[in-house]
């Protein structure tokens, strides 16, 4: 079963099997406009809850990309590399940014579900 849940900077992360797939969700990147350029992590890099970890350049802005879960980065989404504005297409999806194995699974729990972060992105307009 999969999980997802959705942090107060606007990522996602899709939890399977101790490895979560993270991305920006579809409301960041529609504040972000159109996204120019991403700046993904090294494989084997390791990163605590919160921490930036990647950068998306748009023409509006470049935003830091803060790790939703403490883990060691195991996978990256090297297409982003040629087509960043895979990001506005497909942003929760096909332009996920990069896999982590999660090291404290108890930290998805600080985290919002679907509702709350849809009435969260609602509230902040």
């Amino acid at each position: 079963m999969t999980l997802i849940r959705y942090t107060e900077d606007h990522e996602y992360i899709s939890v399977e099997d101790g490895v979560g797939t993270v991305g920006i969700t579809d409301y960041a990147q529609g504040k972000l406009g159109d996204v120019t350029f991403v700046e993904l992590p090294k494989v084997g890099e390791k990163v605590k809850q919160g921490q930036p970890i990647a950068v998306v350049e748009s023409v509006k802005a470049a935003s830091d990309i803060y790790s939703p879960v403490s883990g060691e980065v195991v996978e990256i989404n090297e297409a982003l590399n040629d087509k960043p504005e895979l990001i506005n297409q497909e942003p929760e999806t096909g332009a996920w940014i990069y896999r982590l194995a999660l090291s404290n699974a108890g930290e998805l729990d600080k985290l919002m579900d679907r509702d709350a972060y849809l009435a969260y992105a609602g509230a902040e307009g």
